[in-house]
């Protein structure tokens, strides 16, 4: 240990207000509790550090040792006499701060000033202190430096920075004497050998994201002073880490959940033992040969062909076999991920032993609003520094401590979620983990050892389909394997998504059958890649199908099916259409209990309460009592993940590939005339053939520009690829479609090239318009998307705390706004619930609708809002709408009922 010990007065951590016990921890032991977190972490018998040394070619012990190092040196910029200052009320004992040198979180944080030092300085004075044959590995170490000060969630930036404006001459010998006393304290008898190797730092790169997460979590539970007291008296280092450190570390670890033990995969029934029949579909998953590498899955089936118990079989076969410690499912929505949730905590416990408690997280943004969530989770409150944090937006320029950092992570389970053994969530979750956003590290770390599994791959536009096949490659390259789900994908998607895997694995891709079988499994790597699936004789069936010209002739339809004591949907292109067809009935004398309204303009308790009720009376267990003559006006909300069952069903025009989806709702389950449900093995559906009707313009030949105008004007704004639209509209125009023998070549014949030169010639001008705009997409998700394989660097991706880099493209930027209600001259939340109300009472707006109504609010009304805004966080980020007596803007059968520009067009 060197004999001058000018590190001993650096502070690490600090107390908000001094009071009892140290009000301080000094820097060189926060380091090394840091340091002895990741020694655990990566500890040489565990798959994590087994599975990146093998990438890295090296020996487990070697990585341990070198990145526990590594990790030492972590808070380097915190010698920083401008970080110093920030605290000048802990001690006469520490440096004294210099007011010439300011510190700004915003623009030079101590992550950057500490990779920065290592560049401009210690680098270069290290490699004179040491002799010349030991000296060579510090050359090496910078992609290291990177991963570990880049602590925070985002990688150090690459700026120059003048040392002297932030750092004394004192503070650069302190660090240098700190480097050099580590070095002997956790470097003694290390081989430097493997630094040599000139391809090490390019297997490091597409590791080093992975590295990155465990830097992050290693400094959160390094800096929780529930196991790292904080310590102002000096002592010897080496002391320290075996005394200290290492112990306390070792605590801190064990106490995180356990992985939990993976239980044997034994048969369909035991995971599901309420099939008694599997599907040809979940055979296959059960029997299909498994590689010893990560692979990918893609299952294209109809609509009951049993997906999702076939991938989630896929999933623990996965698991059972070594290749998985767990599951994140990603989902369009945050309706189906909710319903998901539910579907898998029946069943999730099975992939593992029995009396193993694997964790089970439901990860999206309004997490908190669903019951079954808080059911199982207990939600702990943030503080007040923690909810500043998470939003981004910060009352004074000022360097949070890594716990309260870290706390307000761990309160988002949105990122959390792909730590746990099994997630839940939006898409947009995990595509996180491929864009340039704070914590993206945490998610990649954390999809690593995790089986991917994305529903309704179809459902996503061209900027969301680049972004999945960046997460599919980088999820190969660091061992994962994925399963996708669809009823049906085009031939250049499914070659695109397989395309992107084997990328990741490093392999060519292989070349796909066109035209391919239809229901098909793709598997690859494997002998066999493409094998066709068989379908149970209930869901395969032939569908007529009627086109509907005027909306008199959808209204006559609707009236006279539901005398006859049917059930009908009518599916809607936009809000305002749907508003406007549910009014109709309603002036024309339909009762209105038996007629329902459902779409994403609800508040949030209203719009559970029609979803619950969508479901009681349309569900697979609904009978003939509930459903007789009951009509629901529906936007796209119906169109995925939710079991419903219609007798009739009419949509507005749409693409092929979701007008097959919807009409997956009409006659779903097998019942009786009556509508009552039929369990019995061979029942026949006793309503007769289904027929689908389609309210859409006559396809002609000679179709003008104007085809769908002005009648179908917000199917054009919300599907503005005319072109297709008219396709789909055209294969229909033969009356039938079976399913599945005709759904390949129904999505081939609207998305294949050839395809496209049957669209008449005056619709072409606004296909190509439609198709600019996703090229548009593409170049968008090309630039947004992180250049992984340049490793964890500033240089990888459009890094910037202040922009949010978006997973979904959208025309107009939606609004939060919660709806209040006026008590006693007191503004309430619309919601009358006792927790989370104002998140309960939340409704999203298009910016220009809401500030439409925006502009109504009195000044008065707007003064409360302020003062309320003020009292209350939760709605600190949030627009606040009052629902005034006289103003019909809002009720809880219709929604938000201001008006609503054609086209705009939320579902």
């Amino acid at each position: 240990m060197s004999d001058t010990r000018l590190y001993y007065q650096y502070w690490g951590k600090a107390r908000p207000e001094v009071g009892d016990g140290p009000a301080y921890h000094l820097l060189p032991y926060h380091c090394l509790d840091v340091a002895a977190v990741g020694w655990f972490w990566l500890a040489p018998d565990k798959p994590v550090c087994k599975q990146l040394a093998a990438q890295l070619h090296v020996e487990p012990e070697w990585l341990q040792c070198w990145f526990t190092f590594c990790l030492a040196l972590h808070d380097l910029g915190k010698f920083a006499r401008a970080f110093q200052g920030l605290r000048t009320d802990l001690s006469n004992e520490l440096v004294k701060p210099n007011p010439r040198m300011t510190y700004s979180s915003k623009e030079q944080r101590h992550d950057t000033l500490g990779f920065a030092l290592w560049r401009g300085m210690l680098q270069e004075k290290l490699a004179l202190e040491l002799p010349a044959n030991e000296a060579a590995w510090i050359a090496k170490i910078d992609p290291w430096l990177e991963i570990v000060t880049g602590h925070h969630g985002m990688p150090p930036k690459l700026d120059s920075v003048r040392l002297c404006n932030f750092f004394e001459a004192d503070d650069e010998q302190a660090a240098f004497l700190f480097l050099l006393d580590m070095q002997d304290c956790l470097l003694n008898g290390f081989n430097f050998q493997p630094l040599a190797d000139k391809n090490l730092s390019k297997r490091l790169k597409p590791l080093s994201w992975q590295l990155a997460g465990i830097a992050v979590l290693a400094d959160w539970l390094g800096s929780n002073q529930e196991y790292f007291e904080y310590c102002d008296q000096s002592m010897r280092l080496t002391e320290y880490w075996q005394t200290i450190a290492l112990p306390k570390a070792e605590q801190a670890l064990a106490g995180l959940p356990k992985l939990p033990v993976a239980g044997r995969f034994e048969s369909v029934q035991s995971l599901f033992p309420f099939i008694q029949h599997p599907t040809p579909l979940q055979r296959y998953a059960a029997k299909e040969p498994l590689t010893v590498q990560p692979q990918l899955f893609i299952l294209e089936d109809v609509t009951g062909a049993g997906k999702t118990e076939a991938a989630l079989i896929l999933a623990q076969r996965l698991i059972a076999k070594g290749l998985a410690d767990g599951l994140y499912i990603g989902l369009p929505t945050m309706a189906t991920a909710n319903a998901m949730y539910q579907r898998l905590g029946k069943v999730y416990r099975s992939f593992y032993e029995t009396g193993a408690q694997p964790s089970l997280v439901l990860a999206h943004g309004a997490r908190e609003l669903s019951q079954a969530f808080r059911d199982s989770v207990v939600l702990a409150e943030q503080t007040h520094a923690d909810a500043d944090y998470q939003s981004g937006r910060f009352e004074k320029d000022q360097e949070l401590s890594a716990t309260a950092y870290c706390n307000a992570w761990l309160a988002d389970s949105r990122k959390k979620a792909l730590l746990a053994d099994v997630g839940v969530g939006t898409l947009d979750q995990a595509l996180l983990a491929v864009l340039p956003a704070r914590h993206q590290s945490l998610r990649l770390l954390g999809l690593g050892r995790k089986v991917l599994l994305v529903d309704e791959v179809h459902a996503y536009d061209s900027y969301m389909q680049k972004l999945l096949s960046a997460l599919l490659e980088a999820h190969a390259s660091q061992g994962g394997s994925a399963i996708l789900l669809s009823a049906t994908l085009p031939q250049t998607m499914r070659e695109n998504l397989t395309a992107a895997f084997h990328r990741g694995l490093g392999l060519e891709a292989p070349g796909l059958t066109d035209p391919a079988d239809y229901p098909l499994a793709t598997h690859i790597p494997a002998v066999t890649l493409e094998t066709p699936i068989d379908t149970r004789p209930e869901v395969k069936r032939t569908v007529r199908v009627r086109r509907l010209d005027s909306e008199d002739e959808v209204i006559a339809k609707i009236r006279q099916s539901a005398e006859q004591g049917q059930c009908v949907c009518w599916v809607r292109n936009t809000v305002k259409s749907a508003r406007q067809a549910y009014q109709k009935l309603l002036n024309e004398g339909v009762p209105a209990e038996r007629l329902s309204l459902f779409h994403s303009r609800f508040a949030m308790i209203d719009r559970q309460a029609v979803e619950n009720r969508t479901l009681q009376t349309f569900g697979e267990p609904s009978g003939h009592d509930g459903r007789k003559g009951r009509i629901l006006i529906a936007t796209q909300v119906v169109e995925q993940s939710l079991d419903l069952d219609f007798d009739m069903l009419i949509s507005d025009l749409a693409p092929i590939d979701l007008l097959i989806q919807r009409a997956g709702r009409l006659r779903r389950h097998i019942r009786d005339e009556h509508g009552n449900r039929l369990r019995d093995s061979g029942a026949v559906d006793g309503r007769g053939e289904p027929v689908f009707y389609l309210y859409a313009p006559t396809p002609s030949e000679d179709a003008g520009a104007d085809w769908l105008k002005p009648d179908h004007a917000g199917t054009q704004a919300v599907y503005p690829h005319v072109g297709q639209l008219w396709l789909s509209a055209s294969l229909l125009e033969k009356g039938r479609f079976t399913m599945p023998d005709d759904a390949r070549d129904l999505i081939e014949g609207v998305y294949s090239d050839e395809a496209q030169a049957r669209i008449p010639l005056a619709l072409q001008e606004a296909s190509f318009d439609a198709e600019g705009k996703t090229m548009v997409q593409r170049s968008m998700a090309d630039l947004n998307v992180l250049k992984l394989d340049k490793g964890y660097t500033w240089k990888s991706g459009d890094w910037d705390e202040e922009t949010r880099i978006p997973t979904r493209l959208t025309e107009e930027e939606n609004i939060s706004v919660a709806l209040a209600v006026l008590v006693d001259g007191d503004l309430k939340p619309y919601a009358d619930v006792e927790r989370y109300a104002w998140a309960m009472s939340t409704i999203k707006l298009p910016e220009r609708e809401w500030k439409k109504v925006g502009r109504q609010i009195s000044d008065e009304l707007k003064q409360q809002i302020e003062t309320l805004k003020n009292e209350q966080k939760a709605l600190r980020w949030l627009e606040v709408l009052p629902l005034v007596e006289g103003q019909s803007l809002y009720s809880a059968t219709d929604g938000f009922v201001g008006e609503v520009p054609a086209g705009a067009g939320n579902v």
